[in-house]
């Protein structure tokens, strides 16, 4: 089992940046690829970004595209999302999620393949 525990969500305008923060842990050793979606309220949660963690291939949605980058650092279990050119449409509720797949441009977007999932952090973007 993976415990996934999600920071660094907060207020900002647009234009501005910001770095959400995910940690890990448990059996981390079977997430082979982990994202980060966002939810807003009404709407359906939608992939971001993703990883693959065994070679660093990364995958990102067309809106977020140049302007948001995944990263991880395996030594501190933690996953990141750094957020440049916020646009008040990318407000939401930003999941962090794991799965025990190696997931590629056809699947990583794709919630069902995600076994794990953090409680969430709100991204509120204003004008």
């Amino acid at each position: 089992q993976v415990q996934l525990v999600e920071s660094g969500g907060g207020s900002v305008q647009a234009g501005g940046s910001a770095r959400l923060s995910c940690a890990a842990s448990g059996n981390t050793n079977s997430s082979y690829s982990m994202g980060w979606f966002r939810q807003a309220p009404g709407k359906q949660r939608q992939g971001v970004a993703a990883i693959y963690t065994a070679d660093g291939s990364t995958y990102s949605s067309d809106s977020v595209k140049g302007r948001f980058t995944i990263s991880r650092d395996s030594a501190k279990n933690t996953l990141y999302l750094q957020m440049d050119n916020l646009k008040p449409e990318d407000t939401g509720m930003y999941y962090c999620a794991a799965s025990i797949f190696k997931l590629g441009s056809g699947t990583w977007q794709s919630t069902p393949n995600y076994r794990y999932w953090g409680q969430g952090t709100q991204v509120t973007v204003s004008l």
